[in-house]
């Protein structure tokens, strides 16, 4: 039993990292109107960001946390003028150029941090972030909860619970949502279309960068392949939820973390990966448009 409490706590720790990762990716999906398969990708090239700037101050949290949040937003917004420009110039909302324009994006970004950090070695975070050389806050048995597990899930959830209020209380969420419902009678009724696709980048951009400091603080570490590891994961949660689903992400973003901390916790080997893509091709098999039903289209 006490296995299972404790991994079921891991789990909900790393469900809260694929929670805010796919609430970013489906947000893009439904306002930007584009599939960021690499938005995974940009946040670890904001822990790297975060990495060097704290080696460069001498571990100054706060600098090295808001250097992480301010790249993952100037990123995001810098790159929004390819996607507005394919789609543009094709006439139309375009979602396969949209992906490879993504992956491409995200294999440059992957190439630059082996090649440009580290010697392409995977970066460790200060102590002073992660809190490992305090130990753990609470040991009874074999449960084990560390001060990274603690921030990222509490952060987690006060982050999701913030986006989902602007969404769903807020006016400029009004908006984002009724561009997501109907772009074509949004445009009519005089909504900035470019405009909120601009904004709904800066807010994924501040989702990601927020997302790379929790993930700097639970994992510890870094390498440039972690980017391309954590896409696959979200686009398996997007497909078994629906893809632009934000209430099934959240759910499914939780239940895939416990899952593969149980898988860890009870088997022996990486069977965590295999697993989760085994549920999303039954998935895909069963219910084609997932779980919850897609969103999109």
């Amino acid at each position: 039993m006490e296995v299972f409490i404790a991994q079921f706590i891991n789990g909900l720790s790393l469900g809260s990292i694929y929670v805010l990762l796919v609430t970013g990716f489906n947000l893009l999906l439904l306002v930007a109107m584009i599939i960021h398969f690499s938005f995974p990708v940009t946040v670890v090239f904001s822990m790297y960001i975060s990495w060097a700037v704290l080696n460069v101050t001498g571990n100054n949290l706060i600098l090295g946390s808001l250097a992480g949040i301010l790249s993952a937003i100037i990123l995001n917004i810098a790159t929004a003028p390819m996607f507005q420009h394919i789609m543009k110039k094709r006439g139309h909302v375009d979602i396969n150029a949209t992906m490879v324009i993504s992956m491409g994006i995200g294999m440059i970004i992957t190439d630059v941090l082996s090649h440009g950090f580290n010697h392409g070695f995977p970066i460790a975070f200060p102590d002073n972030l992660t809190g490992s050389s305090k130990g753990a806050m609470l040991n009874v048995g074999l449960i084990s909860i560390s001060r990274g597990q603690v921030i990222t899930l509490v952060v987690g959830v006060v982050v999701v619970a913030g986006l989902f209020y602007l969404l769903y209380r807020t006016r400029a969420g009004r908006a984002f949502r009724a561009i997501a419902e109907d772009p074509n009678g949004a445009r009519l009724v005089g909504l900035p279309i470019l405009k909120t696709g601009i904004q709904s980048y800066a807010l994924t951009g501040i989702l990601g960068g927020m997302t790379a400091v929790l993930l700097s603080i639970l994992l510890g570490s870094a390498s440039p392949g972690l980017g391309d590891q954590m896409a696959h994961k979200v686009l398996a949660v997007s497909i078994i939820a629906g893809l632009g689903n934000l209430q099934g992400g959240l759910v499914i973003g939780l239940l895939l973390g416990v899952l593969e901390a149980m898988v860890q916790g009870y088997l022996s080997g990486s069977w965590s990966n295999a697993i989760a893509f085994v549920v999303m091709l039954i998935v895909i098999l069963v219910k084609p448009k997932g779980v919850f039903g897609m969103k999109l289209g």
